[in-house]
């Protein structure tokens, strides 16, 4: 791995904190600390790159529930919808090679994605969560989940919840499979093949789509939050929510699955450790350029928070309460500040509370990673703590 630091073991009060923190980030390592002994953390890691350069590199805690197993350097774990951005990433790998137009409709591509009146949808339109397309109407299994062909094929033959482009509604389970299928159908490969062809391969960045079988024994158990704490009560959300978000439901339990492991789900089954994640939205935090590797162009990177629109999410909106903006691929930090005070920072936050996050102004990216998932739907406590402590140093 291009990260490496040297290792040096913290004892906070309950758990041991391992790795490296530059003395100016102090104030990271000390809510890392805090997480743990205050919000509930079981094991975690989290990673800052400023200008590409490691400054914060830290880790602790258990990789399963039972406390049998630390957290080590080299923990994987499932970050749910942190993968979108890598995902986003090689959409717009594409586009700056000029063979994909974010203006085109899918279906120039994708010819299959005309039917039900999807003919006028357009990439961008995937990119930004607008296409209608949150979630199946018909009943969805976990194993067809996991089925690419058959989950892009009824995706192609479905019917939008709202008219595509009007407004954003969180393609939670759904996104990866549409701008999946549109770079499969453009460079011949699986999202998670072309993102190690281009991205993670040539940068040694540990973090794939899928998991493969070898790499299993690394990988951190999930935990749910506990009960009577999760946000969603199913019997009281509008049939496009419950389509988004639970058709199939899919949870801790469903992602230490052989099957969800072995499966491509780019919107939701991406691995890594916090380091690979600060690494790949370090692409965007350096304008396309991550450690003297020319990703995208200046340009092209720019592109990926050219905001749609805010609005009041279909989807998430009763939860989050507020007006958010997404971008071609990632949510802009906007007044909300879920990617600290830049409100032109962006990223995105997976299920349970990981975090990438990008901030070109300010050269710096972001990973976080854990393996308790906590109920908030964006934004934890856990992840906020870290963010801000990361912006109070610069």
């Amino acid at each position: 791995m291009p990260e490496s630091a040297p290792e040096a073991a913290h004892k906070s009060a309950h758990t041991a904190v391992h790795g490296h923190c530059d003395p100016r980030f102090a104030a990271v390592r000390t809510a890392f600390e805090e997480n743990f002994r205050d919000r509930g953390e079981l094991g975690a890691a989290v990673a800052v790159t400023v200008g590409g350069e490691t400054v914060v590199d830290l880790w602790g805690g258990w990789a399963d529930a039972a406390g049998t197993r630390p957290w080590a350097r080299d923990t994987l774990v499932n970050v749910w919808s942190t993968t979108k951005g890598p995902v986003a990433l090689c959409a717009h790998v594409l586009a700056d090679r000029g063979l994909l137009d974010f203006d085109a409709p899918v279906a120039a591509y994708w010819p299959e994605f005309a039917a039900a009146g999807k003919e006028k949808v357009l990439v961008r339109h995937l990119l930004s969560h607008r296409a209608g397309l949150a979630g199946l109407r018909e009943p969805h299994s976990l194993a067809q989940l996991c089925d690419w062909e058959t989950t892009t094929a009824r995706l192609a033959a479905s019917e939008p919840w709202w008219e595509p482009g009007t407004r954003s509604g969180y393609h939670a389970l759904t996104y990866g499979h549409l701008v999946g299928e549109v770079v499969r159908r453009v460079s011949g490969l699986l999202p998670g093949a072309f993102l190690e062809r281009e991205v993670t391969g040539p940068l040694s960045i540990d973090f794939t789509v899928g998991l493969p079988e070898r790499e299993w024994a690394r990988a951190a158990e999930l935990v749910h939050a506990a009960p009577g704490q999760r946000a969603v009560a199913p019997a009281q959300l509008p049939p496009v929510v419950l389509a988004a978000i639970a058709n199939p439901p899919v949870g801790a339990a469903e992602a230490v699955t052989p099957g969800w492991r072995s499966a491509e789900i780019p919107a939701a089954n991406g691995h890594g450790t916090a380091r690979a994640v600060a690494a790949l939205y370090g692409v965007f935090a350096g304008r396309g350029s991550y450690r003297g590797h020319r990703i995208l162009s200046p340009e092209a990177a720019e592109r990926v928070r050219e905001g749609q629109g805010a609005c009041r999410d279909l989807v998430l909106g009763a939860g989050l309460d507020a007006e958010t903006e997404i971008g071609l691929g990632l949510w802009l930090s906007g007044p909300r500040g879920s990617y600290g005070p830049n409100p032109r920072a962006f990223g995105h936050d997976g299920f349970g509370g990981s975090c990438g996050l990008a901030d070109p102004e300010a050269g710096l990216s972001l990973g976080y990673a854990m393996n308790r998932m906590g109920p908030h739907i964006a934004d934890d406590p856990r992840k906020m703590a870290l963010v801000e402590a990361v912006y109070s140093a610069l």
